[in-house]
């Protein structure tokens, strides 16, 4: 392996002591004025970031260019491989709604997606917003949410130009695409319309980056938006959803434990929204609505993995609930679908998904069967209500993407399109695995592989091991055209699925969170040494990455087992765990307590999270090689995170590898934008673990 070797460790950055005082314990952070005090306004204008700060970033992303100067034609030549496996002109399958089918495409070249619609069945195409043309001017650009009216006359979207996600919502009319509402500013981009086609109802964000308020926006009202609902809760998020009938709008509050539905009636959008069940602590649920009643998936009354209840509409409350499918424990059912005649479940045993369809008339049911030992499964419900056909996508490590169109009647599964590569995939060239390394307490970790059939087992591959382990997220075994750049290079590819997912039911997030957190770090380092054990790579080869929560991980596994890995790439990574969940001015603290803990009312949580946080965790020892990004209009984990965990880095390591971070001055939580520019930052990341790796 090639050891880096430059002249200079990169950007020292000064030290300026600042201590906080917190349950009897004194803190220092000597690189807390990385923090700029005027962050709200830089999310909106990031000109206005103060002038130190701002040199201070840049010198690091000139030090990361230079350090990585060796890999520019490599960087170059992983871009061009990657975008060679991008269809540029591909497109959706079209999906069906009363008079029209509608889906979304790209052109040749084109960065952005263009928004589209035809008759049903066949006739000329309408582009109804075109993403290219206005991104137009733009470094950064963003549709979120577009959503037609019920009668299909008006098509209202929202976009992003910063990468805050602050978006601005505009209304065109669907056939001559001229502007009907213009500047609907400060939305979360969730966007719904009422019954009436008049109505569009949206999420305001407030100073603080939270979804406070539900207002409805009637088409040419001058009178201002009517404010529906104000969540005053900072712990809460608040959105807003439709029924796959249309019959009701769904008010969601939530945090990542406790949920609460109200419900408001479509045809009657300004009504005051009517409860289904109080918020209680710990008590999930989500609501469908099926011909008078409410199909509930909750997991209350001890369901851990969740349940099935239904409920009259008109009084809905938890006295009235009656159980249709009961908890099985191991069991973890994901999400609910109702459509006229079918009741559809999508839920995960034994790390894997399935869709399970019932008949509404007589409660038969069956399953939607796959073969491969480990896969991805999505399902989409559409636009439609009163229909037999069922949306789902397919994938595996080694199958590309399919859609099926499935009819739940006759159980007749058509394939609809088939992801295509345009330079070139052999299937049969690769192999996917599921393996499970022994862990802490017992339990197994699974860990999906992806090599080469060619590729040596004895040890000497590199390996880049995926991880993220919060909220409850899976990470899903799907096909990745990015990850074929590895893996064509000799590269073992590993998701290691840790606990703080739902891989293996609720329990395993449960076990994986708060004063469990640290099961998610020795699970990965678990995965990794089983690895290494079993001659898929070895120690020192390992080059880990994870992004966000799964920065995190990075951050901790690269304290406690450094030796382990070769490298680190750290995306967006939320390494100042402490800091954070210490500020309730910060836009997801408040309702992140209820994952990490509330070390402000509690010492028993300061502690806990001061034990593993990464960035207070720094020691005098020597690194793997890092690679931190960042990106400077990020809401969720703000730009200093990063920039302050590697300040520590480098003025504590006692080794010599390559630490490194750079800042995307123009984007925020996923990157860049384009679909072409993403490719480049992830180039970078490849480009840094093959020069490691020595396999340039």
């Amino acid at each position: 392996m090639n050891k880096p070797d430059l002249p200079a460790r990169g950007p020292i950055a000064p030290r300026r002591p600042s201590q906080s005082h917190h349950h009897g314990i004194d803190r220092d952070d000597d690189y807390a004025w990385l923090r700029a005090d005027n962050w709200q306004v830089v999310m909106r204008d990031p000109a206005v970031l103060p002038q130190d700060i701002r040199a201070h970033l840049e010198a690091e992303n000139a030090f990361t260019k230079a350090a990585m100067g060796d890999t520019e034609a490599l960087q170059e030549t992983l871009f061009a491989e990657m975008k060679g496996r991008i269809k540029e002109d591909d497109s959706s399958v079209p999906a069906p709604d009363g008079p029209f089918c509608y889906y979304t495409r790209f052109v040749t070249g084109g960065q952005q997606p263009l928004f589209c619609r035809r008759p049903r069945g066949c006739g000329e195409e309408t582009i109804l917003i075109d993403g290219n043309a206005l991104a137009e001017g733009h470094a950064y650009f963003r549709i979120a949410q577009v959503a037609h009216s019920p009668d299909h006359r008006r098509i209202a979207y929202a976009v992003d130009t910063k990468g805050s996600e602050y978006f601005t919502a505009k209304v065109i009319d669907a056939e001559t695409g001229a502007v009907v509402e213009e500047a609907i500013t400060d939305t979360c981009g969730g966007l719904e319309w009422a019954m009436d086609s008049e109505t569009l109802l949206h999420v305001w964000l407030d100073e603080e980056h939270r979804p406070r308020k539900l207002f409805a926006h009637k088409i040419g009202d001058a009178g201002g938006d009517r404010l529906i609902h104000d969540q005053t809760d900072p712990g809460l998020f608040l959105d807003i959803s439709l029924t796959q009938d249309g019959k009701y709008l769904l008010l969601g509050t939530h945090d990542h434990e406790t949920s609460e539905v109200s419900l408001i009636d479509a045809a009657d959008p300004y009504a005051q929204p009517r409860l289904v069940a109080p918020r209680e602590t710990e008590h999930e649920y989500s609501v469908c609505h099926h011909e008078g009643r409410l199909i509930i998936l909750t997991n209350s009354g001890g369901a851990e993995d969740f349940r099935i209840v239904e409920a009259p509409a008109d009084n809905p409350g938890p006295t009235n609930w009656t159980e249709i499918e009961p908890h099985r424990p191991g069991r973890l059912i994901l999400d609910i679908t109702a459509f006229k005649d079918f009741l559809v479940r999508l839920e995960r045993e034994n790390g894997l998904p399935r869709i399970v369809i019932r008949r509404f008339a007589d409660g038969d049911e069956h399953e939607i069967a796959f073969d491969e030992e480990a896969y991805a499964l999505g399902m989409s419900a559409g636009y439609e209500y009163d229909t037999t056909t069922l949306r789902f996508t397919y994938s595996s490590m080694t199958t590309p993407s399919q859609t099926y169109d499935y009819d739940m009647a006759t159980r007749e599964r058509t394939l609809r399109k088939t992801q295509e590569i345009p330079s070139g995939h052999d299937p049969s060239q690769y192999v996917t695995r599921r393996v499970f390394a022994p862990a802490k307490g017992g339990e197994t970790v699974p860990v999906t592989l992806l090599y080469r059939k060619d590729t040596k087992l004895d040890g000497t591959a590199p390996l880049l091991l995926y991880g993220y382990g919060s909220y409850g997220i899976t990470i899903p075994a799907s096909f990745s055209t990015n990850a074929l750049s590895l893996v064509d290079r000799g590269f073992v590819y590993a998701i290691a699925h840790v606990r703080g997912g739902k891989d293996k039911g609720f329990a395993w997030y449960k076990n994986g969170k708060r004063a469990k957190k640290t099961n998610t770090f020795t699970d990965f380092i678990a995965a990794g040494e089983y690895l290494a054990a079993e001659n898929f790579t070895s120690r020192g080869r390992i080059v880990a990455q994870g992004g966000s929560a799964g920065g995190m991980l990075m951050g901790a596994v690269a304290n406690m087992a450094p030796d382990l890995f070769l490298g680190i790439i750290a995306e967006v990574p939320f390494v100042d765990v402490l800091t954070t969940m210490l500020d309730a001015s910060l836009p997801l603290t408040p309702p992140e307590w209820p994952e990490w803990g509330n070390p402000i009312e509690s010492a028993e949580d300061y502690k806990t999270i001061a034990a593993y946080s990464p960035y207070d965790n720094v020691s005098a020892q020597t690194y793997p090689n890092i690679l931190a990004l960042a990106g400077l209009t990020d809401p969720r984990v703000t730009y200093w995170e990063p920039a302050k965990w590697i300040a520590r880095l480098r003025g504590t390591d006692t080794g010599s590898n390559l630490i490194l971070l750079k800042t995307n001055m123009e984007a925020g939580h996923a990157g860049a934008s384009g679909r072409f520019d993403r490719l480049k930052e992830v180039a970078l990341s490849y480009a840094f673990a093959l020069k490691l790796a020595g396999r340039t």
